[in-house]
Parts: C-alpha cells; sequence; structure tokens
C-alpha cells in the first residue's frame, strides 16, 4: 500500500469522526428545552404573598392609630396640666378669702368694743364685751383646726419648742420640763404653725 493510499484512508476516517460528533451535537441540541423567559409563581406563593402583604398593611393602620392616639393623649395631658397650674394659682391668690371673711365680724365686735371705751365708764362691762370678742376668736380659730398647744409642766422638745432661757430646777421632778411659757405657740391641724418660747429647768 502506498503512502498516498494511506493518507486518504486516514482523511476519510476523519471525516466520519467529524461527522459523527456534529451528528450528536445535533441531537443534545434538539433535546435540550428552552428555558422560559419568565416562570410563573405557584398558586400557593402568591396566596401567601397577598395575605403578607394584608397584614402588612393592617400593621400601618394600626400603628397609624396609636400614633393618632398618642397624640391626642398628649395634647389632653397638656390641658390637664395647664388647668391644675391655672386652678393652683387662683388657689393660692384667694384661698385665705374665706379665712378673712370669718374674722370681719371679730373686726366688727372689736370697733364696737372701741367706740363702747370712748362712751361708757363702766369698766365690768366692757371687760365682760372683750372677753366675748375673744372667746368668739378662739371658737373660731378652734373650728377651723388651730389650737393653743400645752407647754407648763411639759417635757421640752425642741421639736416643737423654742427655748429662750433655762433656770436651775427647784426639784428634781423639774429638770428638762417647761416651767414658763413666754409666748404661747399653736397647731394647725397638728401641724406647729408658731412654737411656743418657753423657759426649761435644768
Amino acid at each position: 500500500m502506498t503512502k498516498k493510499t494511506k493518507e486518504n484512508k486516514s482523511q476519510k476516517t476523519d471525516n466520519v469522526e467529524i461527522n459523527n460528533i456534529e451528528a450528536e451535537n445535533t441531537n443534545i441540541d434538539n433535546n435540550v428545552q428552552p428555558e422560559q423567559e419568565s416562570e410563573e409563581l405557584p398558586e400557593e406563593e402568591v396566596d401567601e404573598t397577598a395575605k403578607l402583604t394584608a397584614e402588612i398593611d393592617d400593621l400601618k393602620a394600626e400603628v397609624a392609630k396609636q400614633k393618632d392616639d398618642f397624640l391626642r393623649l398628649m395634647a389632653e395631658f397638656d390641658n390637664y396640666r395647664r388647668r391644675t397650674l391655672r386652678e393652683k394659682a387662683d388657689l393660692i391668690k384667694t384661698g385665705g378669702e374665706s379665712c378673712m371673711k370669718a374674722i370681719l365680724p371679730v373686726i366688727d365686735d372689736f370697733e364696737r368694743a372701741l367706740q363702747a371705751v370712748n362712751n361708757s365708764n363702766d369698766v365690768e362691762a366692757l371687760k365682760e364685751g372683750v372677753d366675748l370678742i375673744y372667746n368668739k376668736f378662739r371658737s373660731y380659730l378652734d373650728q377651723n383646726g388651730v389650737k393653743e398647744m400645752e407647754t407648763i409642766g411639759v417635757e421640752f422638745d425642741a421639736d416643737k419648742h423654742e427655748a429662750i432661757a433655762q433656770i436651775p430646777a427647784a426639784t428634781p421632778e423639774q429638770k428638762g420640763k417647761i416651767i414658763d411659757c413666754t409666748q404661747k405657740g399653736y397647731t394647725l391641724n397638728d401641724v406647729v404653725i408658731r412654737f411656743p418660747k418657753v423657759v426649761v429647768a435644768q
């Protein structure tokens, strides 16, 4: 066999192999399905998406409602605070009005007593009138919670009494006790509003 014959035979073999490869590629291309440009979502996923969207809308509405309620509450509280401050200021300004009105009759009694002093020489009658005025005023104080503090013979208490002097005790029993009061003390509803000035035995 010549060299040329061998070359021709080899070329034929190569051509057959090439044809076989091309045929296989053609079969592969025929079997491959073209990809869809856009895949449709399954029905279950569509339903779930719609459900989540509805829940989000509900939550947004709830947040908006809560915000509106909060703003309304803050506005109401601010109005209440302003009203309370105004009422407190009015109370401080006019709080003593009823107290002053109740004292006015006592002033009237004192004025009548002063007129009687100028027009009468009856000392006993004048003294009796002054006593009536005094008792009337004391009664008014009692009705309003103002009470006189007991001092004489009471143990000295720095939280309730103001010591202006100390003197030696006449007996051992008097030590630490109040033996004299130079100015009375008073309480208002059991709270000291004026401390009594006292002398204490030591």
